[in-house]
C-alpha cells in the first residue's frame, strides 16, 4: 500500500526534512526549507515562459560563474 501525499508531509513534518528527501530525490534532506528560496520559485513559476526562461538562463550564467571562480581558487 502505497501512504497518501498527505501521510507523506506529516511523515516529513515530523521528521523535519522534505518528502522530496523521504523520496530519495535528493540527498540534502532540507534543500526546499529555505522560506525565501520557496518564495522565489513560486514567483518565479507564475511567470510567463519565455520571462521564466530568460531568468534562468541568466541564474544558470552566475551558477557557473561561481564553480569556475571555486575551481580557480584551489
Amino acid at each position: 500500500m502505497t501512504p497518501s501525499i498527505n501521510v507523506a508531509k506529516n511523515i516529513s513534518n515530523h521528521l523535519n526534512t522534505t518528502v522530496g528527501y523521504l523520496l530519495g530525490e535528493t540527498d540534502k534532506a532540507d534543500l526546499f526549507k529555505d522560506p525565501g528560496m520557496l518564495q522565489r520559485l513560486a514567483e518565479l513559476d507564475k511567470m510567463e515562459n519565455t520571462e521564466k526562461n530568460h531568468i534562468l538562463h541568466v541564474l544558470d550564467g552566475f551558477i557557473k560563474s561561481v564553480k569556475l571562480k571555486n575551481i580557480a581558487a584551489l
